[in-house]
């Protein structure tokens, strides 16, 4: 079945409201749960490694930004716009649905009166944007929103002199809990305790004071509140019965897993480790690849994430119109 084809198959009734070519803000709406089928079918026959092209990460973080989605010419668009901005990712479709859905977003930016701009702009992406419009555009990569991604069996056997530091604290955890831990993959019966982990992890935190910390648990309470409707994958850790750290996440393509939430309490020394190290062999292994996506910046985030020696960057951009 084609794209148009899957369209009419899951949006019978209301076709019209999402799929045309003048493109209206009537067309763009908020992703629901009942739009996953559609826009995972877009992701998963147009894919990507880049931790925004997953349902899920659509989904959570809608709440806490001004994005909302529509087909467009055949091509899945997003759109983020409120009064003093709009811009959009780049479109996920096939290359002729995708180069005429630019035409109209960039058509739509003006006579909405803002310049057009694309965000989230992959090196491939910007690759295609370059042979239909030559020396038209730039790109601006953001070191903050690169992707770090891993080969999954180094975080598994953490093997190498440079991964060294790991193994010291992975078996310092199972020394100084011997008898004491264990591992299980999140499922409907231990949720609720992970919910419960979760809000102390919120309150030791000062997430209430801090509006970007504030936002991650927001999105971390709803996918675990909607686990099972997601599709989610996840794992968690327990130290005398008790949940110390979890981890969620899902496949992103056919050789990528994408971890996009990890909790533990700092107060555990070696929790974040070992969470990591388990999640990534217990649900992880069929994956060459395991993305765990930005530091947005944070210097120790950053540290972190360097330290596990990333195989690759997936770096993301912003597109603007060369300024003639």
């Amino acid at each position: 079945m084609g794209e148009n084809g899957i369209l009419k198959h899951v949006y019978r009734k209301d076709i019209e409201s999402i799929e045309g070519k003048d493109m209206e803000e009537s067309q763009f709406k908020k992703a629901e749960l009942e739009d996953k089928e559609i826009i995972s079918h877009y992701f998963k026959h147009h894919t990507s490694r880049s931790c925004e092209r997953t349902f899920v990460n659509v989904f959570l973080w809608s709440r806490q930004y001004p994005v909302k989605w529509a087909v467009i010419e055949g091509a899945l668009v997003f759109k983020s716009q409120n009064d003093s901005h709009l811009s959009y990712a780049f479109p996920a479709g096939e290359d002729e649905a995708v180069k005429n859905a630019l035409e109209e977003m960039m058509e739509f930016s003006r006579r909405a009166g803002f310049p057009f701009r694309m965000y989230n702009v992959t090196p491939s992406d910007f690759e295609r944007l370059e042979q239909w419009y030559p020396g038209r555009f730039q790109v601006e990569y953001d070191r903050d929103q690169a992707d770090y991604v891993y080969e999954s069996e180094k975080l598994i056997t953490l093997s190498g002199k440079k991964l060294h530091g790991k193994r010291n604290h992975i078996n310092k955890f199972k020394n100084l809990y011997e008898g004491r831990w264990s591992y299980e993959p999140i499922r409907r019966e231990n949720l609720e305790e992970c919910f419960q982990m979760a809000l102390k992890w919120r309150k030791d935190n000062g997430c209430d004071e801090d509006e970007e910390k504030n936002a991650e648990m927001c999105v971390t309470l709803n996918a675990l509140r909607l686990f099972e409707e997601l599709e989610l994958k996840g794992g968690l850790l327990r130290v005398d019965g008790q949940i110390v750290a979890f981890t969620l996440g899902e496949p992103i393509c056919s050789d990528t897993f994408v971890v996009h939430i990890e909790k533990a309490f700092a107060e555990v020394p070696g929790a974040y480790t070992m969470i990591n190290q388990q999640f990534a062999e217990h649900e992880c292994r069929e994956y060459q690849y395991i993305n765990r996506e930005e530091d947005t910046g944070s210097e120790g985030l950053r540290k972190a994430k360097l330290s596990y020696r990333p195989a690759f960057m997936v770096e993301k951009g912003t597109v603007a119109e060369k300024e003639r």
